[in-house]
């Protein structure tokens, strides 16, 4: 009776062992599974071989490391660790490709950025073309003397305020069609000569003659012309215009002048 109570025991525990093998083995199934369901969708993408083969070599070398393991009794735990790598280093080819799809969407869009900026001045540049006569004979019209220093134009007092260098906003309007003409002759030069009225300290009045033909050289150079085009001189109270015994003459004398030079880019003499 005992003997047949002792071979119950041990067939019960052999059976009771089975349970728990079947249950390791259908683990180690499904996570096998899931790793090769993995590894098959990013080998058959192209794109994920282009962005990142190396994520998936190593996918395909721990799913081939599970799959030897799962034919040897009581390798469940390594099983799925290599199952687990293979699945992990499947979703790392996956992040890192899509991060290389969104460079490339973020590079075609920068180029597209660039194209469309490069047919704008393209557009622009045909329009300056087309425009080009018509500009220079506006210029031409607003230049008031010609000189043996060359062609000069004269702005205003207007577009300053009183012994103030800083230029008015109304002045960018005169600036920018010289800064055009300047554009659509890239030979020609410019000399920006400040002068003031008699009011004052002479040399306050220099600096301050200075300081405008500089703010309107400014100007010019920060809408494009290079620097290299342009002069700049400062005369104060010499060379008035008008008498200074009245404040209309004052107030001539109170300019910019901006000399061009001939087609070769050659300037005259200064003053």
């Amino acid at each position: 009776m005992k003997k047949a109570k002792r071979i119950i025991s041990v067939l019960m525990l052999f059976s009771t062992a089975g349970l728990y093998g079947c249950a390791g083995h259908q683990g180690n199934d499904r996570a096998l599974q899931q790793a090769n369901a993995d590894f098959q969708k990013v080998k058959e993408d192209t794109n994920v071989l282009r962005g990142a083969p190396k994520d998936v070599i190593r996918a395909g070398e721990s799913l081939a490391r599970a799959e030897r393991l799962s034919t040897y009794w009581g390798s469940g735990a390594d099983v799925n660790h290599y199952a687990f790598l293979s699945s992990r280093y499947s979703a790392i080819a996956r992040e890192h490709t899509q991060l290389m799809l969104n460079q490339e969407q973020l590079a075609k869009s920068e180029l597209e950025r660039q194209r469309l900026q490069l047919e704008l001045r393209e557009a622009k540049l045909s329009s300056l073309q087309q425009q080009g006569k018509w500009l220079e004979e506006q210029m031409v019209a607003l230049v008031t003397t010609q000189t043996d220093r060359g062609l000069v134009m004269t702005l205003g007092d207007v577009l300053f305020d009183t012994g103030n260098a800083e230029l008015k906003p109304s002045a960018n309007r005169t600036v920018l069609k010289l800064v055009q003409f300047l554009q659509l002759n890239p030979k020609r030069t410019v000399r920006v000569e400040g002068y003031t009225d008699n009011t004052g300290d002479e040399a306050a009045n220099l600096d301050l003659s200075k300081e405008r033909a500089q703010a309107v050289a400014d100007v010019i150079t920060d809408l494009g012309i290079d620097e290299g085009r342009i002069q700049v001189e400062g005369y104060g109270d010499q060379f008035p215009i008008e008498v200074n015994a009245s404040d209309r003459g004052r107030a001539k004398n109170r300019r910019v002048e901006v000399v061009f030079s001939d087609e070769k880019g050659l300037l005259g003499a200064k003053r």
